[in-house]
């Protein structure tokens, strides 16, 4: 499969680093407290028509936490990952497809990634196979690396490629619509460009994140906060960044804690005059009247706080297929974001089946795959969000944009600067508006009129470290 022939791209080499990144407050995913996070960056040399050549960049923190929930030691699984980004670093340098990147990127989760993975996990234990969602985000920085050095082989932002002129195949070769779409939905003569918005917005609403260890007031301090700067209390958050949208990590196997967290920040947006809260269990419900009877209790006790919340984030095991757990109920009451689950579009549909309302995006899941599962979604009326995975440095750039381009429910969740704002101080020298929130909004317009995804990556002061594959 190729491009037309003057617009396929071939990747020639690929290097890759690991930069390690302390939190200055500690993340709790579901089950997992993290204090530390590798991001895996990788940069790709492409080749295209009459030998030019150019470069494109891609990062991703390995979230081992999110992508691996498991009782076995954080760091083998943090070590597997490793590993395995390494492992497929190579096999995408000796991958030989040529074409868009969105195209080689599709062929390479299709036909490469998962034999890679069954490979890696032979001689393993059941309890160290790697998942799929974690080989996605292992390959998602190669996949995004692609895409920028498209754009900049052709000189274009990488958004505008999407369309029929770079584009072999129509939305077709792809996806599929629901059985139950009939002839309201058909993706003949459609591409990613359709489902994009044309003009998009350089600021966004941004959302805060409020982790299940972050103190509310000050008789939870315990004295050992940083002290560097930043704020650690939720209020103090909300005044310093002009906070208009929180979302609020619950535990989901402890509906008495959840519910008076619920309530707790709720009196605290009222206070403070926040407009929005979502709610994210952490695939850790697996009946939904449990987030039903939350909700309930809140829309009598505390209505307004109810009002405020906007939709309400993966409750369920992210596993669809294991877990065909019937949640139109919850999205009777609010709508409904599927975010792990949403590993493509196939489970997207999947998702839609049996009651899902919206689909959360990352672009650690690819972008390729973000693309598609946008426009699966899109097509069939659901709703679009953006969601972190605390992404900082380059990491954070095409996060945003694909937010921008999405059209999402509101704005773009972003808290690395909560958790690990130095680790993007050269990032933000370039980008101020990217790495820090102001009056509750981020800032992309130093992106404007520049190639790839605009990383601007020559003016970023940023020394890397020796790469762990390759090398240009």
């Amino acid at each position: 499969m190729s491009a037309a022939p003057d617009r396929a791209i071939r990747v020639d080499d690929v290097a890759l680093f690991f930069l390690p990144v302390e939190m200055r407050v500690p993340l709790k995913f579901g089950n997992q407290v993290l204090s530390s996070v590798t991001c895996a960056r990788a940069r790709v040399r492409v080749s295209g028509a009459g030998g030019k050549t150019a470069t494109g960049w891609g990062e991703t923190p390995l979230s081992v936490g999110w992508v691996w929930p498991a009782a076995l030691d954080y760091e083998l699984r943090h070590q597997a990952m490793k590993d395995f980004t390494i492992r497929v670093a190579q096999a995408f340098a000796d991958f030989g497809e040529s074409g868009h990147a969105f195209e080689i990127g599709h062929t390479f989760v299709e036909e490469r990634l998962e034999d890679l993975r069954t490979d890696f996990n032979t001689d393993r234990a059941p309890a160290e196979h790697l998942p799929h969602l974690a080989a996605l985000v292992c390959f998602s920085l190669l996949d995004i690396a692609a895409h920028d050095a498209f754009g900049n082989l052709h000189g274009l932002p990488v958004y505008r490629t999407y369309g029929p002129e770079f584009l072999t195949h129509d939305l077709s070769h792809y996806l599929e619509a629901a059985a139950d779409a009939g002839d309201r939905v058909s993706f003949a003569g459609k591409y990613p460009a359709d489902f994009l918005d044309a003009k998009p917005p350089t600021r966004l609403p941004v959302w805060h994140l409020v982790g299940g260890l972050d103190p509310l007031s000050p008789e939870e301090l315990t004295g050992s906060e940083p002290d560097d700067g930043y704020p650690v209390l939720l209020r103090d958050w909300i005044r310093a960044d002009g906070l208009d949208c929180l979302k609020i990590k619950l535990r989901g196997n402890d509906r008495d804690w959840d519910y008076a967290r619920l309530r707790a920040i709720g009196e605290i947006a009222e206070e403070e005059g926040v407009d929005w809260l979502t709610t994210d269990f952490n695939c850790t419900v697996t009946d939904p009247e449990y987030v039903n009877g939350i909700l309930d209790e809140l829309k009598t006790d505390a209505p307004r706080a109810y009002q405020r919340i906007l939709y309400v984030e993966q409750p369920f095991p992210y596993d669809l297929e294991a877990n065909r757990i019937d949640v139109h109920s919850v999205s009777a009451r609010k709508p409904l974001f599927m975010d792990e689950s949403a590993h493509d579009w196939r489970f997207v549909r999947m998702g839609r089946e049996l009651g899902w309302t919206g689909v959360a995006l990352k672009t650690c899941k690819t972008q390729t795959g973000a693309l598609l599962s946008l426009c699966w979604a899109k097509a069939h009326g659901m709703t679009l969000m953006v969601q972190d995975l605390t992404n900082p440095m380059l990491a954070q750039i095409p996060h945003f944009l694909l937010a921008a381009h999405a059209g999402t429910i509101m704005g773009v969740e972003s808290n690395a600067m909560q958790f690990y704002p130095a680790a993007s101080l050269p990032e933000q020298a370039v980008h101020p508006g990217l790495f820090r929130r102001q009056q509750g909004w981020l800032d992309g317009s130093t992106l404007l009129g520049q190639s790839g995804f605009g990383y601007r990556a020559d003016e970023i002061a940023r020394a890397l470290p020796e790469p762990v594959f390759g090398g240009l």
